[in-house]
C-alpha cells in the first residue's frame, strides 16, 4: 500500500513540475493584450450605447414626422371637403339663379301674353 501512495505521489510530482506555468505570472505582453482587450471592450460598449440612442433618436423623429404628416393630411381633407362643400354650394346657387330667372322670363311672358289679350279684348 505504501508503494502505492509513493508511486501516485511520484506520479503527480512529475505531473506539476511538467505543467504549464501558473497564469499568476503575467509578463508584460499578456498585460498589455489584457489593458487592450479591456480598452476594445469599452470601446465596444460606447460604441453600443452610441448606436441605441442614435436608434432611438430616429425612431422619435419618425415617430414625430409621421404625427406631422398625418396632422398635414387631416387638414387636407378638411380643406378638400370644405372646397367640396363650396363648389356644391355654388352649384346650388348657380342652380337656383337660373331658375329665379326661368321663372321671371316665364312670368315677363305670361304678363305680355295677359297684356295682349287685354289689349284685343278692347278692341
Amino acid at each position: 500500500m505504501t508503494k502505492l501512495l509513493a508511486l501516485v505521489a511520484a506520479t503527480f510530482f512529475a505531473a506539476s513540475s511538467f505543467a504549464a506555468t501558473p497564469t499568476e505570472t503575467t509578463t508584460p505582453a499578456t498585460a498589455a493584450a489584457k489593458t487592450e482587450m479591456k480598452a476594445e471592450a469599452k470601446a465596444d460598449s460606447k460604441s453600443a450605447k452610441a448606436t441605441a440612442t442614435a436608434e432611438k433618436k430616429k425612431a422619435k423623429a419618425q415617430a414625430k414626422a409621421a404625427k406631422k404628416a398625418a396632422a398635414s393630411q387631416k387638414t387636407a381633407d378638411k380643406a378638400a371637403a370644405s372646397a367640396t362643400a363650396d363648389n356644391k354650394i355654388n352649384a346650388a346657387d348657380a342652380t337656383k339663379t337660373k331658375a329665379v330667372v326661368a321663372a321671371d322670363a316665364k312670368l315677363q311672358k305670361a304678363e305680355v301674353k295677359a297684356d295682349a289679350k287685354k289689349e284685343e279684348a278692347k278692341k
